[in-house]
């Protein structure tokens, strides 16, 4: 697709426009809906998508899209396929990525504050170093992915799936953590564990549930406990 970079498209209708291979790279794209469009491939490195409706797009399937940088700020990406895509340093604060497959994403370094990543699915996803600060994450599968130095202050993980993710220096104050599953986690201190909020009904495995609940029995207490 011949589309050069800087490109204007502020407020445009693409609803399922068939854009693969397009080069967007620092388009304005702000509030632009791209519903149900195929970017597969498409280049948009430091692109302006803030407030974009990215809902059921498609950015995977062989070479993911380059989001690398782009301003995604209360971008609508509900349901959107993101395997392999790289995201990043991207801008994603207060964005819906809830249902969104990111199986496998590279989003080191982004800001995901206040991001809705509710049931989205995150295995494998490269999340070192990103700012997670009260994203909404409940249900969502992190299985095996990588959340080293990651910041989760504050974060709802809810039922989330957290099997054999890498957890080192990951700032999990406050994080809300009931009904998750911890087991097989690598790295998870004693010391980062006992400064969440709750750890009502997670799964943990003995080497360190037993420690913690001699040591900070609060932490599984159930509300009204």
């Amino acid at each position: 697709m011949g589309i050069s970079g800087k490109t204007h498209l502020r407020g445009a209708n693409l609803i399922g426009a068939k854009l693969q291979g397009a080069d967007f790279q620092e388009a304005d794209l702000v509030k632009t809906n791209l519903e149900g469009a195929d970017l597969r491939g498409a280049n948009l490195k430091k692109a302006d998508l803030r407030g974009a409706n990215l809902s059921d797009t498609h950015l995977l399937e062989g070479k993911g899209a380059n989001l690398q940088e782009a301003n995604l700020q209360e971008a609508n990406l509900q349901g959107a396929s993101l395997v392999k895509t790289n995201l990043e340093k991207a801008n994603l604060e207060r964005a819906n990525l809830q249902l969104a497959n990111l199986h496998l994403a590279n989003l080191k370094g982004a800001n995901l504050k206040r991001a809705n990543f509710q049931v989205a699915n995150l295995e494998g996803a490269y999340l070192q170093g990103t700012n997670l600060e009260e994203a909404d994450l409940y249900g969502a599968g992190l299985q095996e992915a990588n959340l080293q130095e990651a910041n989760l202050r504050g974060a709802n993980l809810y039922g989330a799936d957290l099997h054999k993710a890498y957890l080192l220096r990951a700032n999990l104050e406050g994080a809300k953590l009931e009904g998750a599953n911890l087991t097989r986690v690598h790295d998870l201190s004693i010391d980062q564990a006992s400064k969440v909020k709750t750890l009502y009904n997670a799964k943990l495995d003995e080497e360190i549930l037993i420690p913690l609940k001699e040591k900070y029995p609060a932490l599984f207490r159930g509300p009204g406990e």
